[in-house]
């Protein structure tokens, strides 16, 4: 029974939710949750009902909830100073000192820091970033930005358009000009099954080379990608991507994003997942995982050959007219710095590597021999389980794509378990906390598969 029937009412009636079904929930018919309080892996809503949180709020929440060390970092910072800018060369100990922290775990070749405060505008000011980069280069030609289908970089004008998914492009018409697309790096759905992994890197590989033709390398600026897919899928690139990427990348003078926003700060098992797979980014976006979300805050890490032009830039054309009110935010940095320290001192990113690797065995070992799951994947401190109507085709259901993930979530929800249906397909999609023990991965994988048998069997 409802607790507080009048804040289910104001929600409906005031509160515009991203990324939900506006009229349904106005109308009081999608799922509503208001939550209360969290400790560790789980939440508990204003109801009394625990959930243990197997997607760490959006991939964010790296060290749990509950951790007094940041509570207490951010209460100091607010008491001593809540905020100043970060124009005309102002500085704050926190967002210094968070800057120098980052530098000292990012890949090499990395040479400054650039706050924001999610990953949306930070993508926006990485390709800002680059248009003046290669207007101080006489490249005024050299704008467009390649992106993958069922990437998802931010819901933003550019970064929107940067996002390969249609629910973010549908209707805002988007995508913007200057972003091009190619195939996404998505093996269990190549187009041809016959191909074996190699073929299909191969295959993506000369896609990239015909897009850049048919488009002309003088015209394209950079590529942008995830080093796991995250939203589009929860995917893992397949043997040998990134080393060809980059291969063509070098070859037309193609920058290098790395959207770091979820795999940043420990989610594979390694601090960056650059380092994780020998990708050598000119600029790294960050967030999520950056402050565990406890305070909003990203960051674009820029790589030293873009940071030298933008420095020449500014002795050419004068002040570099870019920034934001709440860039490196005292509060966020504080909050940063304070779960950097506890990144480190708790180990947590040997556990993701280690307890993630547990949970993407006990899930096939729970869920892969279903009729309906097409494939259990995963990386660190991540795992997806695709849903399929039929395991010999790969075939989806019958009903709207989605719609079956949506009532498997739901009836692990019932079970006190937190899982993602994710967009653009039937799957469900699992980001724990990094702080995730074996009894709660355990737990995870089997409420999963309790809710297979519900819904499907």
């Amino acid at each position: 029974m409802l607790t507080n029937d009048q804040l289910a009412q104001w929600d409906r009636e005031n509160f515009m939710h991203p990324s939900t079904h506006l009229a349904q929930f106005s109308r009081g018919e999608a799922p509503q949750r208001i939550v209360t309080s969290g400790e560790g892996c789980h939440i508990t809503d204003r109801d009394g009902n625990r959930l243990l949180d197997g997607f760490a709020g959006l991939y964010c929440v790296n060290v749990g909830y509950g951790r007094q060390e940041i509570a207490e970092a951010i209460a100091a910072q607010a008491r001593e100073l809540a905020y100043f800018h970060a124009y005309a060369g102002h500085g704050t100990e926190a967002s210094i000192t968070l800057s120098k922290m980052i530098l000292d775990r990012a890949p090499e070749g990395m040479s400054r820091v650039y706050f924001g405060l999610g990953g949306s505008d930070a993508n926006d000011t990485n390709v800002k970033l680059i248009w003046y980069y290669n207007n101080i280069l006489g490249r005024p030609e050299k704008k467009k930005i390649i992106s993958r289908w069922r990437a998802y970089h931010g819901s933003g004008l550019i970064s929107g358009s940067l996002t390969g998914l249609p629910l973010f492009h549908a209707k805002f018409d988007l995508p913007l000009a200057q972003v091009v697309h190619t195939e996404a790096p998505y093996f269990y759905q190549r187009p041809d099954r016959a191909m074996s992994e190699a073929e299909f890197t191969a295959h993506l590989i000369s896609e990239l080379e015909a897009l850049i033709e048919r488009e002309g390398a003088d015209t394209i600026a950079a590529f942008i990608g995830e080093p796991v897919l995250g939203t589009g899928g929860i995917v893992p690139p397949p043997a040998g991507y990134w080393e060809g990427v980059q291969k063509v990348l070098k070859k037309h003078d193609i920058l290098l994003i790395a959207d770091e926003v979820v795999t940043g700060f420990g989610r594979l098992g390694s601090m960056f997942g650059s380092t994780h797979y020998a990708i050598e980014p000119d600029i790294i976006t960050i967030a999520k995982g950056l402050t565990s979300a406890y305070a909003p805050l990203s960051g674009s890490i820029i790589g030293e050959r873009v940071w030298e032009v933008l420095e020449r830039g500014t002795d050419e054309n004068g002040v570099f007219g870019h920034g934001w009110t709440y860039s490196a935010h005292p509060i966020g940095a504080a909050a940063g710095v304070a779960n950097l320290e506890l990144i480190d001192s708790l180990g947590l990113v040997e556990n993701a590597g280690r307890t993630g690797a547990y949970l993407n065995k006990v899930m096939a070992e729970a869920v892969g021999a279903h009729r309906r799951v097409g494939e259990v994947r995963g990386e660190g401190m991540l795992c997806a389980v695709e849903l399929v109507g039929d395991r010999e085709t790969r075939a989806g259901f019958d009903a709207a794509p989605g719609a079956t993930s949506a009532q498997v979530v739901a009836a692990m929800a019932r079970r006190g378990v937190i899982a993602r249906a994710m967009p653009g397909g039937d799957i469900l999609g699992f980001a724990p906390p990094l702080c995730l023990n074996e009894a709660e991965a355990d737990t995870i994988a089997g409420v999963t598969a309790q809710a297979l048998a519900e819904v499907l069997g």
